[in-house]
C-alpha cells in the first residue's frame, strides 16, 4: 500500500475545502489556536512512518487521552472496571448529566466526561503517584520521555470546568466516586491537557494496532483481549454522538478530542493521527473527519 501518495493527495484535497467548523472557544486556551493548522501522521506496525502539514506542531489532545487512562485502568483492575462503567454509546452530549440519573451514577461509557472521571477515580485509588505514574505509562507506551501535561491548558479547563465539577459530585452522590471530587477533577484536568503532535500521537496509539504490545520491544501493555475491547469501545463510542456516522463513513476504531485531534487505528496495520482545530457541530474535527473518510475510501482499508 502506497500510503505516502494517498495521504499527500487526500491531504491536498481536504486542505482546499472550506472549513465550516468552529474552534472550541469554551476553553479559553483552545480559542487561541491557529485555526488553519492541519497535520497528518501515520505509523505502521511494519515500520513505515510518514507525515504532512503541521504534523510536528504540538496541540492539546484533550479527550483522546481518555483512551490511555482507560487502558491503564483496565490493565490495573481488569474486568472489575466494568462494574463501574458501561460500554454503550451515550446517545447524549459528552458532558450530559441526564444519562447518569437514568443509570444510577454509572456512566454509559469511558469516553464521555463522566466515564473518564470515574476512570480517574480508579487510577487515584490504585496508583501511588497518579499524575506521575499515568504520565510514565503514556511515555512508555510512546517510547517518548518528552511527553508532558500543559499547566496552562489544565488551568484554563479548570477555570471553566463547572459542568465537570457537577458531573463528579453527582456521580459521588451515587457512590461511584471513591476519592475526594477535588482530587479527581484535578487529575482529570491534567489528563486532558496532555500535549502531543501528530507524530507522537500516532506512535502512542500504535500498541492498539499491535494487539496490545509495544511496537519497539514487544512488551505487553494490554492483553490481546483487552486491546480488542478497547478498540471496540473506540469504534462504538469514540466520537461522542457521531460515533455511528464515523463507523459508517470511516470504519476504524478511533477517538477524537476538542483540541481538533483524532487518533485512529487499523488492527495489525497502522495508527494514524490527524489534527485540524475547527470542530463540527458534534465536537469532532471537521477536516479530520473528512480526511479519514477519504483516506479509508482511497486505501480501501477499514475493519469492515
Amino acid at each position: 500500500m502506497n500510503f505516502k501518495d494517498i495521504i499527500e493527495e487526500v491531504y491536498e484535497n481536504v486542505r482546499k475545502l472550506e472549513d465550516r467548523g468552529q474552534l472550541a472557544t469554551y476553553i479559553p486556551e483552545l480559542a487561541k489556536v491557529d485555526s488553519e493548522n492541519f497535520g497528518i501522521y501515520i505509523s505502521t506496525v511494519d515500520g513505515f512512518r510518514f507525515g504532512v502539514g503541521n504534523c510536528y506542531d504540538k496541540f492539546s489532545i484533550q479527550s483522546i487521552a481518555k483512551v490511555l487512562s482507560l487502558s491503564l485502568g483496565y490493565r490495573i483492575i481488569g474486568e472489575k472496571l466494568w462494574e463501574r462503567l458501561g460500554v454503550e454509546p451515550s446517545g447524549t452530549a459528552f458532558n450530559s448529566l441526564l444519562q447518569l440519573e437514568t443509570d444510577n451514577g454509572i456512566p454509559r461509557n469511558p469516553f464521555i466526561n463522566a466515564g473518564a472521571i470515574v476512570v480517574c477515580d480508579v487510577l487515584l485509588s490504585n496508583l501511588e503517584n497518579p499524575k506521575e505514574d499515568f504520565l510514565a505509562f503514556v511515555r512508555s507506551t510512546a517510547n517518548n520521555s518528552e511527553l508532558n501535561y500543559s499547566k496552562i491548558i489544565a488551568a484554563s479547563e479548570s477555570a471553566v470546568g463547572f459542568r465537570n465539577v457537577a458531573l463528579c459530585n453527582y456521580i459521588k452522590s451515587f457512590g461511584n466516586i471513591r476519592n475526594e471530587p477535588s482530587a479527581v477533577l484535578d487529575f482529570y484536568f491534567d489528563l486532558c491537557s496532555l500535549e502531543m503532535n501528530c507524530m507522537e500521537l500516532s506512535e502512542v496509539f500504535l500498541f492498539l494496532a499491535n494487539n496490545g504490545r509495544n511496537i519497539l520491544d514487544n512488551t505487553e501493555i494490554l492483553t490481546k483481549s483487552q486491546s480488542k475491547r478497547v478498540n471496540a469501545i473506540m469504534q462504538t463510542c469514540g466520537f461522542y454522538d457521531q460515533s455511528g456516522d464515523f463507523a459508517f463513513r470511516v470504519g476504524l476504531p478511533g477517538k477524537s478530542g476538542v483540541g481538533g485531534g483524532i487518533a485512529a487505528i487499523h488492527p495489525n496495520g497502522y495508527s494514524i493521527a490527524v489534527w485540524s482545530p475547527k470542530l463540527n457541530e458534534k465536537g469532532n474535527s471537521y477536516k479530520g473527519m473528512k480526511f479519514l473518510e477519504e483516506f479509508t475510501t482511497r486505501s480501501e482499508l477499514s475493519i469492515f
